[in-house]
C-alpha cells in the first residue's frame, strides 16, 4: 500500500514506522504526516498517542473521530510550510491542507498546527491562531 501522506512511498517504509513506534518520529512535519495517515487508516490509538496530554480527546470523542474518519474519503495532504520542529527543537508548526470528500462534496481542512515534545516524542498541541 502507498503511504497516504506521500503516494511515492510505501506505507510500511513511511508512516507505518511511526504508527508502530512514535519515538521514530524525528520532526514536527513527520508527526503531522503520520497523523494525517492515521486519519486515513483510522488509527485512532495513534491519534490519541500523538496528541498532547493536556487536550487529548476523550474516549467518547475518539469514537466520534473514528466514525468520522471512516465516513469520508481522503484525497491528499499538502504541506504548505513548516517552522522549527527539527529534531533538536522543542516546538514547531506545520501549515497543511488535508483534502477529503464528505457526502459527495470535496472539503479541505486548512490548519497551522503547533507541535511540541512530550514524554520524549513529538505530539500535536493545537491549532495556531
Amino acid at each position: 500500500m502507498t503511504c497516504p501522506c506521500n503516494p511515492l512511498k510505501e506505507y510500511s517504509a513511511c508512516c507505518g514506522i511511526a504508527h508502530e513506534n512514535i519515538h521514530a518520529v524525528s520532526t514536527a512535519e513527520q508527526l503531522m504526516r503520520s497523523r494525517y495517515s492515521a486519519f486515513v487508516v483510522s488509527n485512532i490509538d495513534y491519534l490519541l498517542r500523538s496528541h498532547h496530554s493536556s487536550n487529548r480527546p476523550s474516549k467518547k470523542e475518539a469514537l466520534e473521530i473514528k466514525q468520522w474518519t471512516e465516513s469520508v474519503t481522503w484525497i491528499k495532504l499538502e504541506i504548505l510550510q513548516s517552522t522549527q520542529g527539527r529534531p533538536r527543537d522543542p516546538t514547531g508548526t506545520v501549515e497543511f491542507k488535508a483534502h477529503y470528500i464528505e457526502e459527495g462534496e470535496e472539503q479541505v481542512i486548512h490548519e497551522n498546527s503547533k507541535f511540541c515534545i512530550e514524554n520524549w516524542h513529538w505530539v500535536y498541541l493545537d491549532a495556531v491562531d
